[in-house]
């Protein structure tokens, strides 16, 4: 199943504000993941098997060398208003006292890194507006697990945002160890990782 682009004028024009009220609002699918990505409203189903899969490895590598203070989070929103986006990465890792700020979603600012897990239906989203958007919301890392890279499963760790853009720091092919940098330290091991 694929993603559903949904281009809808909200109420009081094409301003972030109506924006975010018509997506808090509506009335989506149970289950569905709903984002605003360059501001249009998209919804996709729930994620494949594999997709899940690879997500819990990293989730499950990462509370091992995270503060107990930070928290790891799979279903909050990402507010980015300059880049009219409201992303739901598939992993978010900030400080947990930031959640009593907001009851349906933090601003990028607050992430110490995302990492989006790709699949056919959001790959491209991934790739190119969710990185964009990432930079310009100061998401200091940005991890990318693209299990449907042309040339093969990749992972590419984006850093140092800068005027909406990252810079690659590292980039590496499934099967290989992968090294998140401090304030991580730590080392990922992506032969384990299915793929499609």
């Amino acid at each position: 199943m694929s993603a559903l682009t949904v281009q809808h004028e909200p109420r009081g024009g094409d301003s972030w504000d109506a924006l975010v009220r018509l997506w808090e609002e509506s009335d989506w699918p149970e289950g569905c993941k709903v984002e605003i990505i360059e501001g249009i409203i998209t919804v996709a189903p729930t994620p494949a098997n594999n997709h899940n899969s690879i997500t819990e490895a990293v989730q499950r590598k990462l509370y091992g060398v995270i503060p107990d203070e930070w928290g790891i989070y799979q279903v909050q929103s990402v507010a980015i208003p300059s880049r009219k986006g409201m992303f739901i990465p598939d992993l978010l890792v900030m400080p947990s006292d930031i959640l009593s700020e907001s009851e349906q979603y933090v601003p990028a600012a607050a992430a110490e890194l995302v990492v989006e897990v790709t699949s056919p239906s959001n790959a491209s989203h991934d790739r190119i507006a969710k990185a964009a958007g990432y930079a310009e919301g100061g998401v200091p890392l940005y991890l990318l697990i693209d299990s449907f890279a042309p040339g093969g499963p990749t992972v590419t760790l984006y850093g140092e945002p800068c005027e909406g853009v990252y810079r690659v720091l590292r980039a590496g092919k499934f099967g290989e160890t992968f090294h998140l940098p401090v304030p991580f330290d730590l080392k990922l091991d992506t032969s384990t990782f299915p793929t499609p």
